[in-house]
């Protein structure tokens, strides 16, 4: 019973600092991996909406999207080319991570290939040559206010001929602009999970799940897990991560909201173990080498 009491604390002490938790998880993902180099190993997709990767399926990518997406936005970064990461976004249920600019397409760049030139419209003369010949009796007279009519209307519509002209050349300018910077804009992998994106995700996490799609250099690697990293987990008590590490080398105390969370830090050969308590329950902790 003390076990079930213990854990069912934990879960809510964990949900109640859920945010502050979620955005430490996407700090340690993006000061790992913003600005390293990478080598890709498939074609990306001029766009923003990049790749799809579901990582809990068996089969992570719909190459039929994949490959409609290149054919619709082109290639931006070609296989074997390498890219810097510029941003890597935690969102509830997916992992953002963008290459090169993240691919054209996101806030601000015109997508649209059209152009906004009016017709010219019926002038007032015109429309009332309409009326007046619809109500002239005088057949000599009307003959009149048509031609005057139609020499109008031709004139009108020659000018509306010279402007789709123009609206083609203009739209087909567009269109090459946007290739161009499509190709130049970079691309993205969006990581989707069938539920929330895993509590506590680490680098070699996204490493893993991007593996058949990215090289990362030597030095974006990291260690295995550590005797350490084993030893500990959300939910044990204070008292048994003590037993675990011995006493703390420092600790403090600060409150979030109505919570009091204690951070005590231990020592454990070449390893620090930063741990956060709210009510003796660990809550979450990191380990880092002295």
């Amino acid at each position: 019973m003390r076990h079930l009491t213990r854990f069912a604390v934990a879960a809510v002490l964990v949900v109640a600092i859920a945010a502050p938790a979620s955005a430490q998880n996407e700090q340690a993902l993006r000061a790992f991996f913003e600005g390293r180099r990478v080598t890709l190993k498939i074609d990306m997709p001029g766009s923003s909406d990049g790749v799809d990767v579901h990582v809990d399926a068996a089969r992570a990518i719909d190459y039929r999207e994949y490959g409609d997406h290149l054919k619709e936005y082109g290639t931006a970064i070609r296989s074997g080319d390498t890219a810097v990461v510029t941003l890597v976004k935690l969102k509830k249920d997916l992992i953002e991570f963008q290459l090169g600019g993240g691919g054209f397409g996101t806030f601000g760049d015109d997508t649209s290939t059209s152009v906004n030139i009016k017709d010219v419209e019926k002038s007032s003369r015109e429309k009332d040559l309409d009326k007046l010949i619809k109500d002239e009796t005088d057949s000599r007279r009307k003959r009149e206010l048509e031609r005057e009519r139609d020499a109008l209307r031709d004139r009108r519509e020659r000018e509306n001929r010279r402007i789709e002209a123009e609206r083609v050349r203009a739209e087909e300018l567009k269109r090459e602009r946007i290739a161009y910077q499509r190709s130049k804009g970079g691309s993205r992998f969006n990581l989707r999970y069938s539920g929330n994106v895993p509590t506590g995700i680490r680098p070699e996490d996204v490493m893993a799940a991007l593996a058949d799609y990215i090289e990362f250099a030597q030095a974006a690697t990291t260690p295995s897990r550590t005797t350490a990293d084993a030893a500990i987990r959300k939910g044990m008590l204070r008292s048994e991560v003590e037993r675990v590490y011995g006493t703390p080398a420092e600790s403090s105390t600060r409150r979030e909201g109505s919570l009091t969370v204690a951070t005590l830090v231990f020592v454990n050969g070449d390893e620090r173990i930063t741990a956060e308590f709210v009510e003796e329950v660990l809550v979450r902790y990191s380990i880092t080498s002295k």
